[in-house]
């Protein structure tokens, strides 16, 4: 194996420390993610269309969020696995593996939870779609005050005479 740098080696310490917080954010906006779809999942069962809207929008910005970290990640995460011959410590391999590991866990339970709200959304709007359709309109067979009248018997000859 041949010797690297100081500077290599700065270098290479640099981009795994970055790694390392990248990953970290990442996990917390994981978190913060799960958290909103799960007070999200309490809107939708709770029947509060404000909250929901809210938590929706909420969510957005969240995944927003994370996939503009993730396009920092990904080319970070290049850099890590071409330099991670040498350079780093077991110890800091093993955290970015645990912290990727993590990140796989939350994925995964935010998947999980973003089908479960789906699912009651879906619930919800087909209990809507049967309350709308048993919806009655009283005024069906009535006649309106705004419609023409032409119930009413006109004239249709008029006779003049001089």
């Amino acid at each position: 194996m041949a010797e690297i740098t100081q500077e290599e080696l700065n270098e290479r310490v640099a981009v795994l420390r970055r790694f390392r917080s990248l990953l970290e954010e990442q996990r917390g906006k994981f978190r913060e993610y799960l958290i909103v779809l799960e007070k999200q999942q309490d809107s939708i069962t709770s029947e509060n269309p404000e909250n929901l809207l809210a938590h929706t929008e909420l969510e957005q910005q969240v995944v927003k969020n994370i996939a503009s970290l993730q396009k920092v990640i990904v080319p970070m995460a290049k850099m890590y696995h071409a330099g991670n011959n040498s350079g780093t410590s077991a110890a800091e391999d093993a955290e970015i593996a645990k912290l990727q590991n993590d990140l796989s866990d939350l994925q995964e339970r935010v998947l999980k939870q973003n089908a479960i709200n789906r699912d009651l959304l879906r619930v919800h709007i087909e209990q809507l779609k049967s309350q709308i359709a048993g919806f009655k309109n009283p005024y069906k067979n009535n006649r309106s005050v705004y419609a023409n009248v032409q119930a009413q018997s006109v004239a249709t000859m008029v006779h003049v005479e001089v």
